[in-house]
């Protein structure tokens, strides 16, 4: 059995083939034309679906079901989106328009929840009972999964983990709210962080870093000039990863997990640098990934030191959101 997995873009739609084991067989993107009309989405969809099948020579009697990851806030059993913030889509009801053109089971989910459930299954979450991802990107997002499940709170909102404050009367966030966390550990926090100090330091081996980049500041830029010595981005570096652990210490404190994966994020920069700052090199996991492992145990709640949270990178970078998708359909046969 095979399951389609659908990731909803700001102007592309991406969607992918997956198998049982959760492999990712092949992909397609399309761009939706008028994404704010409900029924020209529910087309693209079901479009990608006829290309997948056709170009990989599927029937869609071997397709178990598709699923669809959506930024924003979702309603699951009636397979509606309710509203997106970045996207113009609100109350679309995209099951029931999509039943019109196909007789494939559709499930939906927000997609921090769709990566989520692809790290617990087949990525950096395999073998935890209680599992969360934390997203960086634009934002902070989040997802919980327990014994399998995801967890989605009284109203379907759990998981919006960016949204915590961790500054009472801190920077003001586009939610309403002040010193929301992503306001600080995004990896647009990163970036402006990095920026004000370049503008300040216009002498330093962080402004070399950035010229060689042609005047670009990139999510790298100040561990780069970390790496070479320069007092200013090593200030850089560790005042933001003092953010990061303020978040990831909470939500520890809070739920307990078994592991804690951090990725998704910095998916405009180079595979250079997610390679250097998510730590797949030795040099990133100690500017990153250690101090944050540290930082966490020094200010998490005493506990059975064999039992602490495991903290790891996310390891299915962007595809995490389709095969996510797609696993919705297998999640609800083994739930």
């Amino acid at each position: 059995m095979k399951y389609i997995g659908i990731d909803i873009g700001g102007t592309n739609l991406k969607a992918g083939l997956v198998d049982e084991a959760g492999r990712l067989l092949a992909t397609r993107k399309m761009k939706v034309a008028g994404i704010a009309d409900p029924a020209a989405l529910a087309w693209t969809i079901h479009a990608l679906v006829t290309e997948l099948c056709r170009d990989t020579g599927c029937d869609t009697g071997d397709i178990f079901s598709v699923g669809v990851g959506c930024p924003g806030a979702v309603e699951i059993r009636g397979g509606s989106i309710l509203y997106t913030c970045n996207l113009p889509l609100r109350n679309v009801p995209l099951r029931r328009l999509f039943h019109q053109l196909s007789d494939l089971p559709l499930y939906i989910e927000n997609d921090a929840n769709c990566a989520a459930l692809a790290e617990y299954y087949v990525g950096g979450g395999r073998g935890s009972k209680r599992f969360i991802t934390v997203t960086l990107g634009t934002g902070v997002g989040g997802g919980i999964v327990h014994n399998g499940k995801i967890f989605h709170g009284s109203n379907g909102m759990a998981g919006e983990v960016g949204h915590m404050s961790i500054e009472m009367d801190g920077e003001e966030c586009p939610c309403g709210r002040r010193g929301c966390w992503e306001r600080y550990a995004s990896a647009s926090a990163l970036k402006r962080q990095t920026a004000k100090a370049w503008q300040e330091n216009p002498d330093s081996i962080l402004a070399q870093v950035i010229a060689e980049n042609d005047n670009h500041v990139s999510g790298q830029s100040a561990f780069i000039a970390a790496r070479r010595g320069c007092p200013v981005g090593q200030a850089v570096c560790d005042r933001y990863i003092r953010y990061l652990t303020a978040g990831t210490v909470n939500i520890i404190n809070i739920f307990q997990p078994d592991t804690l994966a951090i990725g998704g994020g910095f998916s405009n920069e180079s595979e250079s640098f997610k390679r250097e700052f998510l730590g797949v090199s030795n040099e990133s996991d100690e500017q990153l990934l250690l101090p944050l492992r540290r930082q966490v145990a020094a200010h998490s709640l005493p506990c059975n030191y064999d039992k602490m949270t495991k903290i790891v990178k996310a390891q299915l970078g962007n595809d995490a959101g389709i095969i996510g998708a797609a696993l919705l359909g297998k999640n609800k046969r083994i739930i």
